[in-house]
């Protein structure tokens, strides 16, 4: 702890944190074209303007701390995603990302048009399968798609309700205008940091966050509870909502952990649920407790290991049949992933237009289907400029980012693209806007963010106002990514 003491106070000071800022092409969400300071920053400016780069790295350093002690940590994973590599705090930047209200309210109607239509997706595929008769999405990607699920078809579900919390990742390009990056549908992670962000920052700068008149985020856990609650097949006025976590070694536990706490639900692992007639039950030292409402963060493949993988020691055995039977919930649905695949994203818009009849509010990234051949030879012959993700991946694994790759990275994914086509969709590289973010030095550096929108689908659909904008650390990179050592921002909407 002295050297870190000695490191921070050896800074030398500047005059203004922002004296050495310096502005690139992309859209920067302080500073206009001309350099000057957006409205909406005006006071956030003068507050960093007046403090000294060392005093800025010494409440980083205790927060980071304090971060450290309440565990809020995240497990980093080697490269092939199998091995446990190591655990740290997320980082915490402490300059806050500052949305107006106007251009909340035209992310929020967006993001609420293209869940609702993401649900009547899920729904049809699992039953009627209209869309795909249609002609409108080709019926072999749905179908090979490898998070479908078929023990999904023909299953009614409590209020059709699929997706009771989705992670829509957001960026914008180059002229500010914004782009819906990627739906997360199965597991989204990451909800418990907007939280702790917001603790972080109103700890940090109280009179900050007080001058400004920034929305409530708290409503949000309740109305993520009654969405939970309103998935209960029985009629209970309390219903029993568990959380159903892999176990400590999960790289996402402390969203878990923090999660059940705030709602109040039971925290379980697998060996705490057992299933007795069609019927799961909370071992518990009051006996067995009936759970009504499982909130699950497993893969679909581990959570029964009698109708899923047999070798899962996760999941509970018979919880299927007992969801099938309609006496549990599962949130978020199995099966969902299907509808988050990055080839089916592609289709978002065409959903929209199907389901609702109204044109996208927020538009997509450009996407290259590579099993299509016209698609395919465009991307091989212009793979440097292009991204390459792999459909079934998350979290930035199994990326290619063309501008950056190196010729041996260009020539392996051109022969994976050539042997498996289907596994990959190409976009074109976006200009991520940029956000003033605290580097080591304790200067202040423009880096990429995206924001990750969190919606909460009940009776009503609704948002967390603000969600979780993640940022490159590192200086020119674009993956975001926790677990690619990306960091966290508090977001304010005003």
């Amino acid at each position: 702890m002295k050297n870190k003491k000695v490191t921070v106070l050896t800074v030398k000071k500047k005059q203004q944190v922002f004296s050495g800022y310096k502005r690139y092409s992309f859209f920067d969400e302080m500073f206009d074209s001309q350099g000057h300071v957006r409205d909406s920053y005006q006071r956030l400016y003068k507050q960093f303007s007046t403090m000294e780069p060392f005093d800025l790295l010494n409440r980083n350093l205790s927060m980071q701390s304090q971060m450290m002690k309440q565990g809020v940590t995240f497990t980093l994973y080697s490269g092939n995603q199998e091995e446990l590599h190591t655990e740290r705090t997320i980082p915490f930047d402490m300059i806050p990302r500052i949305i107006p209200p106007g251009e909340w309210q035209t992310l929020e109607r967006g993001l609420k048009q293209r869940v609702k239509a993401l649900n009547l997706f899920i729904k049809d595929v699992y039953h009627e399968q209209l869309i795909m008769k249609d002609g409108i999405i080709p019926r072999k990607l749905v179908i090979t798609n490898p998070y479908f699920v078929p023990e999904m078809v023909g299953m009614n579900i409590p209020n059709d309700n699929y997706i009771p919390l989705s992670g829509i990742d957001l960026i914008r390009g180059e002229h500010g205008e914004y782009y819906v990056l990627e739906d997360n549908l199965r597991n989204p992670s990451g909800l418990s940091y907007v939280y702790k962000n917001r603790s972080l920052m109103m700890h940090l700068f109280p009179e900050l966050f007080f001058e400004y008149q920034v929305r409530d985020i708290n409503e949000g856990l309740n109305e993520f509870l009654g969405s939970l609650r309103s998935l209960s097949p029985t009629n209970k006025k309390d219903p029993l909502v568990v959380l159903l976590t892999p176990g400590v070694h999960n790289a996402a536990y402390y969203d878990h952990t923090f999660l059940a706490q705030e709602m109040g639900i039971e925290l379980v692992e697998g060996r705490d649920l057992t299933v007795i007639d069609q019927k799961v039950y909370l071992k518990s030292i009051l006996g067995l407790r009936q759970v009504d409402v499982i909130y699950r963060r497993i893969d679909d493949d581990f959570l029964d290991p009698l109708a899923f993988r047999p070798e899962s020691l996760l999941g509970v055995p018979g919880l299927m049949n007992a969801y099938r039977a309609g006496h549990v919930a599962l949130a978020n649905a199995p099966g969902t992933g299907m509808a988050d695949d990055k080839a089916i994203y592609a289709y978002v818009p065409d959903m929209i237009r199907y389901y609702l009849n109204e044109e996208p509010i927020i538009n997509n990234v450009p996407t290259y289907i590579l099993s299509r051949e016209e698609d395919r030879e465009y991307v091989l012959a212009n793979l440097s400029k292009l991204v390459v993700k792999e459909r079934a991946l998350s979290g930035g694994y199994g990326m290619l980012i063309g501008p950056s790759a190196t010729d041996e990275e260009l020539s392996v994914f051109t022969q994976k693209i050539i042997d498996q086509p289907d596994r990959y969709i190409a976009q074109p590289t976006i200009k991520l806007s940029c956000a003033p973010t605290l580097t080591r030095q304790g200067d202040v550096a423009p880096r990429h963010i995206d924001l990750r929108a969190f919606v909460l689908l009940g009776k009503d659909i609704k948002l967390a106002p603000g969600g979780l904008t993640r940022v490159a650390l590192k200086e020119g990179s674009l993956v975001v990514n926790s677990s690619q050592g990306g960091g966290t921002k508090d977001t304010w909407v005003l």
